[in-house]
């Protein structure tokens, strides 16, 4: 038995000892045989990337916005170059400065930054490097002549964006070198240092489609490194594919417009065509020229946008925050009629504002009481701080805390306080409260409807972003449901994600939205007891929209505006936010029918040129502190 024992033990022994010397064998083929290998490898080869293009950028209407033009890199091989200086034959730098056109100290810190590999992670010497970029065809052809004294120097074409528009930045967005970040990352391989990625906009949001895949030419060397034709006649080279061409959904020309009527003006405009998410324009002003961001400047056109105190960067559709004032009673009104807190024919009474004791929240002059229609058209404080207060102090949810957190269920469906999920990156989630968020400021039980009484009118805790504003817009167009916004309309042989063409429904029933509509009609075209929106009347078009004014603890208030039209089949829904402009009917509601007359009927009538005029002069940007 002990025998039996003893050689058992000595099997196992002996196993251990032979698995270990696979896998120590192994690691000494991966580690170091294989390194030897790949070296020799590199040594014999000489690997020319060939850039694939990336795809072409149009409008809506095919018309071309961003396109290629050929430019240069210069790569070095460092291992030619040790190799020359190893064997008392160094380049010639000085010679190389002069042909390059930069000066000696510029020359060795390029070197020394190609070598760190904290900046340079996949640096090799036995490989092309990036030296110089962005060649202009010109300045190639002179150092074209005479690149042959120079061995392990090489030209290599690659093509940079250009626009046809300096409009829409923010849409397409720009490009530039990757960074070591993106090369450590899981896409790393993808790319080496001195390659463009998109950095913003649509450039970044489908990168992977625009960008193509990189050929490959493979070069035989001798044994000095020098190039002696191609591998097996080329047989083995890789062609490049180029990326593929987007159509966006942007309307350019209603893009331009909106720009235009938008300058020396803070804020942003987004446009909708309801029936397909499809985004028509997505205006954040101030602006900037995308050509100002490629070449040789880039770094320093760059860094003063980011220090331009009116944050030109800021892709304001998505990202800034605004609380939506009183636009924001259309969406309280549908969730009012949901819950049966109110009808079409509920009044409430104001006394030139909402008065309950000593609380007082005001409101303008209007006939009073007002049902729900002319609750909307005339913009009526009382009659939302009322319902509001009504629906959280209901019975019928048991507590105040149910009530709230119904409300805000009903209100999350139109899309407000989360990501609508479009594609276009670092959109913002907005914010709705909740409960929680009550119990934590007041105490829990210790807070009371008159006490959140502002988000009401779209104040206090709410918090909006314009590409909410102009989907909840769409909304009301399509009578209770939405599609995802979406800025492409269509991939070059790839169908449209699903997630942009499934229809998403609310909460609220289609049938209550017809009085929310008749007042936003009455808002803007009469008919009603009163309306806060005339200035945005356009002939034979009827254009539903409700203003805002936001309340704003850092400067003068938002000028607000949301309207679509026509308003049977509606074609155009959109939003605006004027930054420290004062009331919506002033300069938003004004914006707004211009665009909307723009791209319904083409061009605007002669009896509102002199609204138009205003619009484009008007100076409103705000005194910075």
């Amino acid at each position: 038995m002990r025998d039996n024992f003893k050689y058992r033990n000595t099997y196992i022994q002996i196993f251990v000892i032979l698995a270990t010397a696979v896998l120590v064998g192994q690691l000494v083929n991966l580690q170091i045989i294989k390194d030897y290998s790949d070296q020799a490898d590199d040594n014999a080869f000489f690997r020319k990337t060939i850039y694939a293009p990336r795809g072409l950028i149009y409008d809506r209407n095919g018309k071309l916005l961003v396109f290629n033009q050929p430019i240069y890199d210069i790569d070095i091989v460092m291992k030619q170059w040790d190799d020359l200086e190893n064997q008392g034959n160094p380049i010639d730098t000085t010679e190389l400065c002069r042909v390059l056109g930069i000066d000696k100290d510029d020359f060795v810190r390029k070197l020394i930054d190609i070598k760190d590999r904290s900046k340079n992670p996949n640096y090799s010497q036995l490989l092309p490097q990036k030296f110089i970029t962005q060649l202009t065809p010109e300045e190639a052809a002179v150092i074209q002549e005479v690149i042959w004294k120079f061995p392990g120097v090489s030209l290599v074409s690659r093509t940079m964006r250009q626009y046809t528009t300096t409009n829409a930045a923010h849409a397409i967005g720009s490009i530039g070198e990757v960074s070591r970040a993106v090369l450590e990352s899981e896409i790393g391989s993808e790319y080496r240092q001195g390659d463009y990625i998109g950095i913003s906009g649509v450039e970044k949001q489908y990168e992977s489609i625009l960008k193509g895949r990189n050929g490959l030419e493979i070069f035989l060397r001798d044994v000095k490194g020098r190039i002696q034709g191609k591998y097996k006649n080329g047989t083995k080279d890789i062609a490049p594919i180029g990326g593929k061409s987007l159509k966006l959904s942007i309307d350019i020309d209603l893009q331009a417009y909106g720009e235009l009527l938008m300058q020396n003006k803070v804020g942003s405009i987004v446009a909708i065509e309801p029936a397909t998410g499809e985004i028509l324009a997505l205006v954040s002003s101030p602006t900037y020229d995308l050509s100002t961001l490629i070449g040789k400047q880039r770094g320093k056109n760059y860094s003063i946008l980011l220090g331009d105190p009116y944050k030109p960067l800021l892709d304001r559709p998505l990202m800034a925050r605004y609380p939506p004032g009183s636009t924001f009673k259309v969406a309280n009104a549908l969730v009012f009629e949901q819950e049966n807190i109110i009808s079409t024919e509920s009044r409430f009474p104001c006394h030139g504002g909402y008065v309950v004791g000593s609380f007082r929240l005001g409101c303008h002059n209007h006939m009073s009481p007002l049902d729900l229609p002319n609750s909307i058209s005339n913009s009526c404080n009382a009659y939302y701080c009322a319902a509001l207060r009504k629906m959280l102090d209901d019975g019928k949810y048991s507590s105040i805390e149910n009530a709230l957190n119904v409300w805000r269920h009903d209100i999350s469906s139109f899309g407000f306080g989360r990501k609508l999920g479009v594609d276009f990156p670092n959109e913002n989630r907005g914010f709705i409260p909740d409960a929680e968020l009550y119990d934590k400021k007041y105490g829990r039980h210790r807070w009371q409807s008159l006490s959140i009484v502002s988000i009401a009118i779209g104040q206090g805790e709410i918090i909006s972003t314009p590409i909410q504003l102009a989907n909840f817009c769409a909304i009301v167009a399509n009578r209770g449901y939405w599609i995802r916004p979406h800025i492409i309309k269509q991939i070059d042989g790839i169908p449209l994600d699903t997630a942009y063409t499934n229809v998403i429904r609310t909460r609220v029933d289609s049938q209550y939205f017809a009085p929310i509509i008749q007042g936003m009609q009455w808002a803007v075209n009469g008919g009603g007891s009163g309306s806060t929106a005339r200035i945005a009347r356009i002939d034979s078009i009827i254009v539903c929209g409700k203003t805002g004014t936001a309340e704003n603890p850092h400067g003068g208030n938002h000028s607000i505006f949301i309207a679509f039209a026509p308003k049977d089949n509606p074609k155009i829904a959109m939003a605006i936010v004027v930054e420290n402009a004062g009331f919506g009917a002033t300069w938003a509601a004004p914006i707004v029918s211009l665009m909307i007359e723009k791209y319904l009927k083409g061009k605007i009538s002669d009896r509102r040129i002199w609204l138009e005029n205003n619009m484009k002069a008007a100076n409103l940007m705000p005194r910075l502190k």
